[in-house]
């Protein structure tokens, strides 16, 4: 039997991080990752903290609350609007003509109207959202599970990763995510439409966001376009498997 103090808590790591870079828990992304300090301890833990995690927890669920629990504030994180025309368009529409493109090592490549996702058997969760900048809040979240979408589309023996290419930029980048196939089929990783009882608002990542329950804010990308199915991070922008992974040295792996 597994001895649970001994598994390493990528959140208690991250808080304690923030905390020795001179208390900039509050701060920011940008100034977090301004600190060596902070860095280090992103860095550090990824390997160990993944191991431990997939070794010992791999099936575990994140902790689902009550409604009562629900935060009566829930911030949003990242961007909160999309300055694309083309998105902009869609969203005046309420998403009528919006397709979820699902493609590259795939048998039957995907365009899905939010109508088709919506029909699907939906999962409800309520959960925790972890920042990096060190806030938490929960909501509930509806959406169908991830591995329905990847089950339609067949995905090829060569198929490692999930490529979540999404409507905003920073700085002029797209914005995008990456996970792997363990957390893609984690029954607690959905494609989330309805946010408390509600279709998500734009701030939000209307018409749909990643919930990856069991990783860090920043891993849960919002305004999803299209998916990406492949074999490798090689060659994908900056190569490290996310926007903030290749501008901020932040962590691919942000299990929490």
């Amino acid at each position: 039997m597994t001895d649970k103090r001994l598994l390493v808590s990528r959140r208690g790591l991250i808080r304690a991080g923030a905390l020795g870079a001179g208390g900039l828990l509050l701060a920011g992304c940008d100034r977090l990752n301004s600190s060596a300090g902070f860095r280090g301890v992103l860095e550090s833990a990824q390997g160990l903290h993944m191991r431990s995690q997939r070794l010992f927890g791999g099936e575990a669920l994140a902790r689902e609350y009550a409604e009562s629990a629900m935060s009566p504030v829930f911030r949003a994180n990242g961007n909160r609007e999309v300055a694309d025309s083309a998105y902009r368009h869609m969203l005046e529409r309420g998403f009528a003509d919006w397709t979820l493109r699902v493609d590259g090592l795939v048998a039957r490549p995907l365009a899905l109207p939010l109508a088709a996702l919506q029909a699907m058997p939906q999962r409800e969760q309520i959960t925790r959202h972890d920042c990096v900048e060190g806030w938490s809040a929960i909501g509930k979240w509806q959406g169908p599970q991830l591995s329905r979408v990847l089950d339609m589309a067949g995905l090829a023996e060569r198929a490692r990763y999930l490529v979540f290419h999404c409507a905003d930029r920073f700085r002029s980048t797209p914005y995008y995510e990456s996970i792997d196939l363990v957390d893609a089929f984690h029954p607690q990783t959905i494609l989330a439409w309805k946010m408390n009882g509600q279709p998500l608002p734009e701030a939000h990542g209307a018409p749909l966001r990643l919930r990856v329950e069991r990783q860090l804010g920043y891993k849960h990308a919002k305004y999803v376009m299209r998916i990406e199915v492949r074999e490798s991070l090689d060659r994908l922008y900056g190569g490290k498997g996310g926007y903030w992974e290749d501008h901020s040295d932040y962590a691919w792996y942000a299990g929490i």
